[in-house]
């Protein structure tokens, strides 16, 4: 499957985002020792899986090839055994102009840290959208905000990435 998607950091939060459809996600990139992991174990609310995600071109992340294997909680189990980098997130899908924006809201060390992702249908779609208002800078081609460079990392692990693009620290609770 190919992902289309733009990213964003957050400038500010829609007042009805706790009303949204939300769940708890937790990943875990292997292997550890690589710098920037692409194998990915994911609990999505009471859904379980593992994740291959790749760039289709080295220069273009909002472009990737997407291979997924569903599991069930007893796989996910005892795969999360296995040594990897971990990150905890609360999704929030908010509608947004006929789409979605997924509100990542970091947790455990990355408390602070809100990304917006927004997934399109075909290039077109993803090459005309606007940028939304709550949204501060778009960072789909950085590479320290991807999921397999986040994991394993503290808030001031990225603080000084993320000044340089004047983000503000958001508390949501």
């Amino acid at each position: 499957m190919i992902e289309l998607e733009r990213t964003y950091l957050a400038k500010e939060l829609p007042k009805d985002l706790k009303e949204c459809e939300n769940k708890e996600i937790v990943d875990i990139y292997l292997p550890k020792a690589s710098d920037h992991p692409v194998l990915r174990l994911r609990k999505n609310g009471d859904n379980y899986e593992m994740t291959k995600k790749k760039p289709i071109k080295d220069n273009d992340s909002s472009k990737q090839l997407e291979q997924t294997i569903v599991l069930d909680k007893e796989e996910f189990e005892a795969l999360q055994k296995v040594s990897g980098k971990r990150v905890a997130k609360r999704r929030y899908r908010y509608p947004y102009q006929g789409l979605v924006a997924e509100f990542d809201v970091f947790t455990e060390d990355l408390v602070g840290l809100i990304v917006i992702d927004v997934e399109f249908e075909n290039e077109k779609e993803k090459d005309n959208f606007q940028m939304p208002e709550f949204c501060l800078v778009e960072v789909t081609q950085d590479k320290f905000i991807a999921g397999g460079m986040l994991c394993g990392k503290k808030y001031d692990d990225i603080k000084q990435e993320l000044v340089k693009l004047e983000y503000k620290k958001i508390i949501f609770s």
